[in-house]
């Protein structure tokens, strides 16, 4: 018989992690036995990074067109019935983005032989492979682990990747390379008893500056920014430090923890904050159990005096050490000598290419080479061929970018030519790397379970049409970024685009069609500063037009140098909705069916004819005009928001959620008292508790926003209070939305029927 890879790897893989994937192994075969329950089980497959995935008859867009997948297991040719019959997703943990030749070999070699032959980049710098059998993911894992990689933790309720800068320690900018200590921070809470007991997901990041976006500090649950200090005449490495952020449903800014805190602090500091979360966060209710709503609950005062008193009493802990001596032998020096750029005849396509892809280290005579990867997937092949290519060029340091690309470190000027010639022999020369061509997406709902839309087909398309104008683009758009989730949960990062979308849907004479949300103004730059907000849903194939009208007026209306962010500033939230509304028209299905059906898939999204009596044309009409008004006390709130009336804001959020309510409510109680307490104790008995409103994105937690302001109105108002219930208020209106729609689909269902004799 055939070695197995356990046999053939004995001796070359911690023997830790044997042991730990000898387990897992074990679980898969007890589960399929029935002998261990299903929770039990999903946990421990999310904290190996083996994530169920959405079946869409095996397929998957590239960006330009849906293609049929080939699987080494054969074809798939029906849904699945269980976890085990269906292909899942494998999230690989890459800390800090860090590749090696060896690690790109393997990674290639496990996409060909056990998914479809694709790697996915995400935006965390992990690496992704979809349509995978959960029983190869243990052989996959001892694999990965030979050449130090591991998939503990890439998900479930731990410490998730941390990333880092993919320029530190060649950044022109930076205070210090964070590089060492982002690894260090990873390593050392790798399974640490004292954080397997978290409610949710804890996410670390480390940037060496802090004007630029590199890391996105602000968004995480924890995040250091590198700085220097002199101290008795010596200077001291330290980092700010930030805690609390987050995006998702509705985001978080992270809060200073401390304005510098010591290198030495770093580890156990870390370890501190880990110990008074899994101890006072929320553990019940998974949507309110992230670190940022324990923050906002005790204030940053109250959680710093927490963790510090944890820092000084908690239990020794001298492992950390492990991991922080080795920092100061730490190096990554260059294999080749530095080189300039010659004058040398350049290949078609190379200026652009160097114009945007290329970087000049702080070391002379070297650069950082981005490789765009559009939509963050690369084939096996080419995997191959780059790592053959870092050893043609003598640049054994790859890095993984939370843009979805891959970076090549300490290229010799002189070498670039020939750099660009090979990564256009294998399909990765294109330019754009970091522009607003360099579109980010999610997986959305080619292989993701949550996804509302097709993000990466709108992503795919948007890249078309804007690469088609490259040559003739505005500096002032070339420099925007784009960012797509295919539903609320901000996976695509669009609050801190200066131009973000999610998607969502809207009801359209009896078809469901998709849509996606306009987030304006967020601000990519100093590690995510700030986030845009949401400011009207566009049909999904009217969003390639609305991004082109977009662009060429912040053109033609910008004032000098401003920046889209303060463009949208100084227009104002009204005037932006104004623009939006132009784009918001859907023609009836018999003009013009494309409309109904999303990017790169032909399916309609219809939810069938609805019976078309007087009643039902009265009910339309009438939560048309409910949804309407629901949708215009939403934007007052954020014209109030911006206008500093916070107060106001918090009651036009709260109407906003109220009107939708009662909007669904008017379906079951045409004559509904007015009173809020009655649309609210309605609303609960008939559309939560009997699940019709039931989110099953968020398992519930849209209408938790309504309950929660009702029961408990602010004492106080601040703009980051009023601004999450003004996000809250837009969730909770395409909350109602879907549910509105399944009850007409529920009628029409019901209109089919065969009456009872």
């Amino acid at each position: 018989m055939p070695l197995t890879w356990k046999e053939k790897l004995a001796g070359r893989v911690d023997p830790a992690l044997t042991e730990e994937i000898d387990a897992f192994e074990a679980k898969i075969e007890l589960r399929k036995q029935g002998r261990l329950d299903e929770k039990v089980f999903a946990e421990s497959r999310l904290r190996r990074g083996v994530y169920g995935q959405r079946y869409d008859n095996g397929q998957r867009h590239d960006g330009i067109h849906t293609q049929k997948l080939q699987f080494p297991h054969g074809e798939l040719t029906k849904g699945p019935e269980t976890f085990f019959d269906a292909p899942g997703m494998q999230r690989i943990k890459i800390p800090f983005g860090g590749l090696t030749p060896q690690q790109m070999l393997v990674l290639a070699e496990c996409a060909d032989e056990y998914s479809d032959a694709i790697l996915h980049i995400t935006t965390r710098q992990d690496v992704q492979l979809h349509y995978i059998h959960i029983e190869d993911t243990p052989p996959m894992m001892r694999r990965l682990a030979a050449v130090g990689i591991t998939t503990r933790e890439a998900c479930g309720n731990s410490v998730r990747n941390v990333t880092a800068c993919p320029i530190a320690g060649v950044c022109n900018e930076e205070a210090f390379d964070v590089t060492p200590y982002a690894k260090a921070c990873a390593f050392y809470l790798l399974g640490h008893p004292d954080t397997q007991d978290f409610g949710r997901k804890f996410k670390i990041a480390f940037s060496g500056c802090k004007s630029n976006a590199c890391a996105l500090v602000t968004i995480h649950d924890m995040g250091g920014i590198a700085k220097t200090k002199v101290i008795d005449g010596e200077t001291v490495r330290g980092f700010e430090l930030y805690v609390g952020g987050g995006l998702g449903a509705v985001p978080y800014q992270a809060k200073l923890f401390d304005e510098f805190v010591p290198v030495e602090d770093l580890l156990p500091l870390s370890r501190a904050m880990a110990r008074v979360y899994a101890r006072l966060g929320e553990k019940k209710n998974r949507n309110k159990a992230r670190i940022k709503f324990l923050v906002a609950k005790l204030g940053i005062d109250e959680f710093k005096r927490l963790v510090l008193e944890e820092f000084r009493t908690m239990p020794a802990d001298d492992s950390w050490r492990k991991y922080f001596d080795p920092i100061d032998r730490y190096s990554e020096t260059p294999a080749a000598p530095p080189a300039n750029l010659n004058g040398s005849a350049h290949p078609a396509g190379f200026d652009d290419w160097h114009k945007t892809n290329v970087y000049r280290q702080r070391q002379a005579g070297y650069a950082t080479v981005t490789i765009t990867l559009p939509l963050g997937d690369l084939s096996a092949d080419q995997m191959r061929a780059l790592a053959a290519m870092t050893g043609r060029y003598n640049t054994p340091h790859v890095r993984t970018t939370v843009e979805q690309n891959l970076v090549f470190r300490w290229v010799p000027e002189s070498k670039l030519i020939d750099f660009y010639r090979d990564l256009a022999a294998i399909g990765l020369g294109e330019s754009g790397a970091g522009t607003i061509v360099d579109v980010v997406a999610c997986p959305g709902t080619d292989t993701c379970k949550l996804g509302i839309a097709s993000s990466r087909g709108l992503a795919g398309e948007l890249r078309q049409c804007l690469a088609a104008q490259a040559m003739n683009m505005d500096e002032a758009i070339r420099n925007l970024r784009i960012k797509i989730s295919g539903c609320f949960n901000s996976c695509g990062q669009h609050h801190v685009a200066d131009i973000g979308f999610y998607g969502n849907s809207r009801n359209v004479g009896g078809y469901t069609v998709p849509h996606f949300q306009v987030v304006l103004g967020g601000q990519w730059s100093e590690n995510a500063a700030s986030y845009g907000q949401a400011m009207g849903s566009v049909p999904s194939k009217r969003i390639p037009e609305f991004v082109g009208r977009l662009t060429e007026k912040f053109v033609s209306d910008r004032q000098a140098n401003e920046s889209f962010q303060k463009y949208c500033g100084r227009l104002g939230k009204k005037a932006l909705k104004g623009m939006i509304d132009e784009w918001t028209k859907v023609p009836p299905h018999d003009v013009d069916a494309s409309y109904y059906s999303d990017w790169g898939d032909p399916r309609e999204f219809t939810i069938g004819d609805m019976a078309m009596g007087e009643c039902a044309g009265e009910i339309v009409t009438s939560a048309e005009f409910g949804f309407a008004a629901a949708e215009t006390s939403s934007f007052e709130a954020q014209l109030a928001l911006e206008a500093d009336d916070y107060r106001r804001a918090d009651e036009l959020a709260y109407k906003a959620m109220i009107e939708a309510a009662s909007t669904i409510l008017r379906t079951q109680l045409p004559d509904l008292p007015k009173d809020n307490a009655t649309i609210v104790s309605e609303f609960r008995a008939r559309f939560v508790d009997t699940k019709l409103f039931w989110d099953r994105f968020a398992h519930g937690t849209f209408s938790n926003y309504l309950f929660a302001r009702h029961e408990a109105p602010p004492d106080r108002h601040t703009r980051e209070t009023a601004h999450q219930l003004a996000d809250q208020a837009n969730l909770f209106i395409d909350a109602a939305h879907a549910c509105f729609m399944k009850l007409q689909a529920n009628a029409a269902e019901a209109v089919k029927l065969p009456v009872a004799p």
